[in-house]
């Protein structure tokens, strides 16, 4: 792994992109790659080299929406159990989260995966339990693995599932951020391969590269982005080839889509995305916690509910805004007492600049509040 660290390997192809004199900006969509990013220190070497790297809608806590905890703490509240992963565990709704409700007496567990909840379920029979499937495509398969082998009956899924291609689309077509290119996602690729991001590159035109997590794969792959520009080629290039395949995994994707049916969702920050969230096919309707308890959720339905109050988490994963020109950063906002769900999960930008950036005070002064 450490052959991924290599500090003067690094310092070379930073230096390699500064003697360009050019200057880009480019976004990924994963909660990783912003950890490593901050954590290393990359971004400054970056942006001291001409590079701009936003932290697009990559983290599952963040874009999942007010609507859809509001629809979990309901079930909460409604006597079933809540079976939830620990980031999703805070994640603001309306007026509150799960953990509330825990705090209240309603029942809320937290699992470390599906399977953990299905066991959770055989050593409860009395209890109704309803798992909050939150995830992207890394996640999908294992849920889908548990409806297609038959969970006991007290068990429900609710799907907050959500695919990142129809994301990142949406990302290029809004315009709201001038892109020169896109870091795609390591782990989501290995499972759905390179076909998704070529249709993106035919509708967009812009420059992908899939990229590892180390330090050097961000930097390799950056390196990519610059080549094609240069060449006046966009493609879609895999730096991550130790993991990723053209053709992805093609066992998840079989299993996916035999359980699940891509549908029209709303993210946080975005308008309705087509065919970007994940829905339990008819066949598994006795699972579905939807359907199942359709009539717990009438209030829910027509309301609209609106984001904590001078939140701009929504501006932070449309890659408009850097963490720190939020005005609540690190003031009112910090992971002790979180506003927004970018401060919740370990994967939201907010959490990671305040964990490894805020004490550097990463340019602040010079970021401009909105892309151009």
């Amino acid at each position: 792994m450490f052959q991924f660290r290599q500090k003067e390997l690094a310092r070379s192809i930073v230096d390699s992109i500064q003697l360009r004199n050019s200057s880009y900006r480019f976004m990924h969509v994963c909660g990783t790659h912003q950890d490593t990013l901050v954590r290393h220190g990359l971004d400054q070497m970056l942006i001291d080299a001409g590079i701009d790297v936003r932290e697009g809608p990559g983290c599952p806590v963040c874009v999942s929406t007010t609507r859809e905890i509001e629809t979990a703490r309901q079930f909460a509240r409604s006597g079933k159990t809540v079976a939830v992963y620990g980031d999703m565990l805070r994640a603001p709704g309306f007026r509150g989260s799960l953990e509330t409700e825990k705090a209240k007496g309603n029942s809320v567990v937290v699992v470390y995966s599906i399977e953990n909840a299905v066991e959770f379920a055989r050593a409860h029979p009395d209890r109704e339990v309803v798992f909050m499937a939150v995830g992207f495509e890394t996640t999908i398969p294992s849920t889908a693995v548990v409806a297609e082998n038959g969970p006991p009956e007290n068990f429900s899924i609710y799907s907050m599932h959500k695919l990142t291609p129809p994301a990142v689309e949406g990302i290029a077509k809004l315009g709201h951020v001038a892109l020169n290119g896109m870091i795609l996602p390591g782990h989501v690729s290995a499972i759905i391969g390179t076909e998704p991001w070529e249709n993106i590159r035919a509708t967009v035109g812009m420059p992908q590269v899939v990229a590892g997590f180390e330090p050097l794969d961000l930097l390799i792959g950056i390196h990519m982005l610059i080549r094609q520009i240069e060449d006046k080629t966009p493609r879609v290039e895999i730096e991550y080839g130790r993991v990723v395949k053209h053709g992805g995994n093609e066992r998840a994707k079989r299993v996916m889509n035999d359980v699940f049916i891509p549908v029209d969702s709303e993210w946080r920050g975005f308008p309705l995305l087509p065919g970007s969230g994940m829905k339990l096919r008819d066949i598994f309707s006795s699972i579905d916690a939807e359907k199942k308890y359709e009539d717990l959720l009438e209030d829910l339905k027509g309301r609209k509910f609106s984001d904590p109050p001078g939140c701009k988490c929504a501006e932070v994963i449309r890659g408009e805004m850097y963490p720190w020109n939020c005005p609540l950063f690190g003031k009112v906002c910090n992971p002790d007492r979180p506003i927004g769900p970018c401060m919740v999960s370990s994967e939201g930008a907010c959490a990671i600049e305040f964990k490894y950036g805020k004490l550097r005070n990463v340019r602040a002064g010079a970021a401009s509040t909105t892309a151009a």
